[in-house]
């Protein structure tokens, strides 16, 4: 197939480049993106409390996550539409107030419903977050600096979900778990406020329609897919089972899939998909999905390891796995100043062999381990990531045109949302059934359970050789055409 854009770049197409190292209207972006993306993990460690309080199972408790990752997944499609109809302050508005709101359900939730209700209208101002940022980067930022304000903002995509674990360790250990959203409510009330005071917009919103059988296949298509991919492992009698949800909603994507392709012949599609025509683009978002799926996966199984056979405390576990997301967050902007001094593949093929080969060691732990091991080889794990995410990142976004970066974006978002429910649902599940297989045949609990970990980290180390191999493929810079701009996109 042979793609080639023909599109006119929309007002909304790059500004004038702002004074060297000065983009003030992404420090408010960022700040805020950290703020609401901190939450996604920030329940991990308040399970076991949740539990006894509200007289829930586990499984049902894993909820809180489930519906975060589960609206994630059916918003951020319909973002890249969005970005492209409101203002930059309208569209911050909106995030911040409806994340807020959640928030504020959440702190005084009196029930378990009420209180995974309100995860989900976070979810729904953080899923608008993401995009807003990327988008607003990619517009303003001069091509020179991409890699160093990158670097800074991945702080915010990736160290969050790495840091919420470790936080909620320590406020579990001070304060009862309404504290993990008490204490975020006011932070995101400042951030909004002074936002909006210092916030301007970029670009100008265009006018236009928005397809609604794409938005209700969106939601049916990622949302059951995540939801069924969530559901791996459990059994309800005379209910759907896992794999039928998974099944359907695949269907259902490449429904999305098709439809999206006619929008884009006869009209605008809800979702661009010629995002996905650019090669670089699609190389390094294969490489990001599968680089956060392990993330997520070594995010889980830690934990859970140190906790459940351990013997470890919320506060002992946050504060043995913290060091890892603090080292990726400050090393966020020295591999963006790198990778503006010497491009990607110095630092994507040494980061994700070092993610290989901190998987690979996990998955030789045991029951008596030594935690200085285990804390280097998080470390290791968090710093390789670093040295990923960036360069992909700036590549990825750097490869389409303008009047792509929301649809790329949001493409972005979605496809990590999918990621972490198949990290989540494949580390639970191959460590339930090694678990169980190694008990069946005469191992002891810790035995058995120490077993489990090593095959869920060492399915997560197979999947580690992709990204290894699709790093190779990124190139080192983009090429420019003439007048300086990402060439379109090559035949398929």
């Amino acid at each position: 197939m042979t793609t080639t854009d023909t599109t006119t770049a929309p007002s909304t197409g790059p500004a004038a480049p702002e004074a060297p190292g000065s983009y003030p209207v992404l420090r408010w972006l960022v700040l805020a993106t950290f703020t609401v993306i901190l939450n996604e993990t920030v329940m991990v460690n308040a399970i076991p409390r949740l539990m006894a309080e509200f007289d829930v199972t586990a499984r049902a408790a894993q909820w809180l996550s489930t519906a975060f990752m589960l609206t994630m997944a059916v918003v951020i499609p319909v973002t890249g539409w969005f970005l492209q109809r409101v203002t930059t302050r309208a569209a911050f508005t909106v995030a911040m107030s409806v994340f807020g709101a959640g928030t504020l359900v959440c702190a005084l939730a009196p029930t378990f419903p009420v209180l995974v209700g309100g995860r989900v209208v976070q979810a729904a101002g953080t899923a608008v977050m993401m995009p807003l940022l990327m988008t607003t980067l990619m517009t303003v930022v001069h091509e020179r600096d991409r890699g160093r304000v990158m670097g800074n903002v991945t702080l915010a995509i990736s160290v969050a979900p790495a840091l919420g674990p470790a936080l909620s360790g320590v406020v579990l250990a001070a304060a009862g778990w309404r504290w993990l959203f008490g204490l975020v409510l006011p932070v995101a009330a400042v951030v909004t406020a002074l936002g909006l005071r210092r916030l301007e917009n970029v670009g100008e919103p265009r006018t236009g329609t928005v397809d609604w059988a794409s938005v209700v296949l969106s939601a049916l298509g990622f949302g059951g897919l995540v939801y069924g991919l969530s559901r791996i492992g459990e059994e309800h009698p005379g209910a759907v089972p896992a794999l039928g949800w998974v099944l359907g909603g695949v269907a259902v994507v490449v429904a999305f899939v098709l439809r999206q392709r006619s929008l884009t012949r006869r009209s605008e599609p809800l979702l661009d998909l010629r995002a996905l025509t650019h090669r670089v683009f699609s190389v390094s978002l294969a490489m990001q999905s599968v680089a956060f799926l392990t993330m997520l996966g070594a995010m889980i199984l830690l934990p859970l390891y140190l906790q459940d056979l351990r013997g470890l405390t919320p506060l002992q576990t946050g504060l043995l796995v913290a060091p890892g997301g603090l080292a990726m967050g400050l090393l966020g902007p020295v591999v963006g100043r790198v990778f503006d001094r010497v491009g990607a593949r110095p630092l994507v093929v040494p980061g994700s062999v070092g993610v290989l080969v901190s998987l690979a060691t996990l998955a030789f732990i045991d029951e008596v381990t030594p935690y200085a091991l285990i804390l280097g080889v998080q470390v290791l794990l968090m710093v390789s990531l670093a040295a990923l995410f960036t360069p992909a990142f700036t590549l990825g976004l750097g490869a389409l045109p303008p009047h792509l970066y929301p649809h790329g974006s949001s493409l972005l978002g979605t496809v990590q949302q999918v990621a972490a429910a198949v990290g989540t649902a494949l580390t639970v599940t191959v460590l339930s059934w090694r678990s169980a297989q190694l008990a069946a045949d005469g191992a002891g609990e810790a035995a058995a359970y120490a077993g489990g970990v090593r095959a869920a980290f060492g399915v997560a180390a197979v999947l580690a050789v992709g990204v290894v191999v699709l790093a190779a493929m990124l190139p080192n810079r983009l090429p420019q055409n003439a007048d300086g701009e990402a060439p379109a996109p090559v035949a398929h």
